[in-house]
């Protein structure tokens, strides 16, 4: 009789544990499924806003009736916080269709790292990319940057290295890259790696615009014509001292049936971290 009584005590602590750690992991569960909620509430308050913000901007820059041709950054106040917004001609970017071969060449020394001959190598890959025939009697071109990818030679971490510097949606046109609006590691390579020399015409841009001096540069990579084609990042706080960082891409248009003279055509949002405050 003590020992069925023994395992039946036996058993109801097994169970009691077992319904502990249960509940232990429903509690987490819980506890984990409110934190993704906040988080996706948080982050589909500050896309709203950083869309807002850039739709103001936006109608400034069209009420201004001026061609944008570099670098515009603005506070805009929305819903008692303050948002920066940063338009950006996308010429700012190397025109993945378009740019030279000495210049690609250029940007995989500089933002990879590449011996000379490698980078050349790469550029011409790139070049016969864009220029052979296709299936269809034509070229294919890059219709994304990601297609960089199907380049022999090119494998993902180089990728990562230079995809940001690139943009495909441009047109081709002459391949030149407008340093007005250019942002500082496309500088960094229009400077041939003087990151002395990229800094301080990022400074000088600023205030001096088209003057600033572009010696450090190849001017034969370089265009100031305004573009129709525009990115805007806008910056939106959040209560921990992170950032949603949103990214859109606009072709300014003719009036649209939906009454917008734009329309989006790239669209990303990024969480920046709040900075480190450890000592």
């Amino acid at each position: 009789m003590r020992r069925s009584n023994g395992l039946a005590l036996v058993a109801v602590l097994w169970l009691v544990a077992a319904l502990s750690i249960t509940v232990a992991g429903l509690l987490q569960s819980v506890r984990t499924e409110s934190r993704l909620g906040a988080q996706l509430r948080d982050d589909a308050q500050a896309s709203a806003a950083a869309e807002s913000a850039m739709q103001l901007v936006l109608q400034s820059l069209l009420a201004e009736n001026k061609p944008v041709d570099r670098l515009i950054r603005t506070d805009v106040a929305w819903m008692d916080e303050s948002i920066a917004v940063q338009a950006m001609p996308l010429n700012g970017y190397i025109n993945l269709n378009a740019a030279p071969p000495e210049l690609l060449a250029q940007m995989f020394q500089t933002a990879a790292g590449l011996p000379l001959d490698q980078a050349n190598a790469l550029a011409q890959a790139v070049l016969r990319e864009r220029t052979t025939p296709g299936g269809s009697g034509m070229p294919p071109g890059f219709e994304a940057v990601e297609d960089l990818l199907r380049v022999p030679g090119i494998d993902y971490p180089l990728y990562a290295q230079v995809a940001p510097l690139l943009t495909a949606d441009l047109p081709a046109g002459s391949g030149g890259v407008n340093p007005l609006a250019a942002p500082p590691a496309v500088l960094r390579v229009l400077a041939g790696g003087n990151d002395a020399a990229a800094a301080q015409y990022a400074d000088a841009r600023d205030t001096a615009g088209a003057t600033a001096n572009t010696q450090a540069m190849n001017t034969a990579w370089l265009s100031t014509a305004a573009s129709r084609l525009l990115e805007l990042q806008a910056l939106v706080p959040l209560s921990d001292g992170a950032h949603i960082r949103v990214v859109r891409r606009y072709a300014l248009t003719s009036q649209r049936l939906d009454g917008l003279p734009w329309r989006v055509f790239y669209a990303r949002s990024f969480a920046d971290p709040a900075p480190d405050s450890s000592p």
